[in-house]
């Protein structure tokens, strides 16, 4: 058998392989839409028909002292000029005087540079080949010079007053590490789809399940130093990865009680090889933290708890006994 044939056939292989795991995943979705009322409402992401975002209904803001911690965001993109702009503006917009924003394009053709020349001087920039999101990420966030950290997709977008709440909560609780906060779900027009209220932090839930909105998170410095950056050997589940990390080395996790950010629905991210992608390094992490493969049913067990009073925190807000 010669290289070229081998390489061929183990494309077709990988190919076939990312099929499969796409149609059971179409199985599954197919599977739950027929019992949608058993499923976990942090997890669907249409819950209603679209509606305007209403960005003034969110609580206000509390002020910035003027010794405020330093931020550095940072965010990835590569081709989502369609989204980018509602993304940088949700975080300029904070207007939060001691923050760095820098978004590290990997050299896109779609408009992107000229969106990124357009910013002037509110953002910091660079647009060059990369080896992917989690060394997008990395690059981005190289020498950074601040006490607390997130990144930003590029179609994601924070919510009004996040970064001011965020820096409140972690200057009044030193002993906090990492937090994040119940999200909002838009679609690719930036209407309003659906909601995710999470209860409380459960660390033992978080070793089978990632539940964390990574566009949610933000977390101090010294998380980043200890543990070191984003693992470039992932390219879908490296901040489930970095989560687990820093949960392993016993820095202190809160769910806040407010809405951070938006996570943006589009087709885009609905491809077979970034589901076969995703399965693959899911079990890498829960082999390396559990030390064993569990079963689909062991995983349904373990965050049982955890699902049971996401969906009582899901209907006391929407039955208005809970306000965020």
């Amino acid at each position: 058998m010669d290289d070229e044939f081998r390489q061929r056939l183990e494309q077709r292989l990988e190919q076939l392989e990312n099929r499969v795991a796409l149609l059971e995943r179409n199985q599954d979705l197919i599977a739950a839409g027929q019992r949608r009322w058993r499923r976990p409402p942090m997890w669907t992401f249409e819950q209603y028909p679209p509606r305007l975002l209403n960005l003034t209904a969110f609580p206000p803001a509390p002020a910035i002292p003027a010794n405020a911690p330093r931020i550095t965001m940072v965010t990835p993109s590569y081709n989502q000029a369609q989204y980018l702009g509602a993304t940088i503006e949700s975080i300029v917009s904070q207007n939060y005087p001691k923050l760095t924003y820098h978004v590290q394009d990997g050299a896109s053709i779609d408009g992107t540079i000229d969106l990124l020349k357009s910013r002037g001087e509110s953002i910091s920039w660079t647009s060059e080949p990369d080896e992917g999101q989690s060394n997008a990420i990395n690059l981005g966030f190289a020498g950074a010079d601040c006490e607390i950290m997130a990144y930003l997709n590029s179609d994601d977008m924070l919510l009004p007053g996040a970064l001011a709440y965020v820096t409140d909560y972690f200057m009044s609780h030193p002993d906090v590490d990492v937090v994040y906060g119940h999200r909002v779900f838009v679609d690719r027009e930036g209407l309003e789809v659906g909601r995710a209220v999470l209860p409380p932090h459960d660390g033992k839930a978080l070793q089978y399940a990632d539940y964390i909105p990574q566009e949610t998170m933000f977390w101090r410095k010294r998380v980043w130093d200890r543990i070191g950056p984003i693992d470039e050997s992932f390219h879908y589940a490296m901040d489930w990865d970095f989560i687990l990390r820093a949960q392993a080395a016993e820095f202190k996790f809160v769910r806040l009680p407010r809405f951070l950010a938006c996570f943006r629905i589009h087709d885009a991210q609905k491809t077979a090889s970034t589901y076969a992608l995703g399965v693959r390094e899911m079990g890498i992490l829960r082999r390396r933290v559990l030390g064993f493969d569990p079963t689909q049913m062991q995983i349904r067990r373990a965050i049982a708890s955890y699902l049971a009073k996401q969906l009582a925190y899901h209907y006391a807000y929407k039955l208005r006994l809970l306000r965020y």
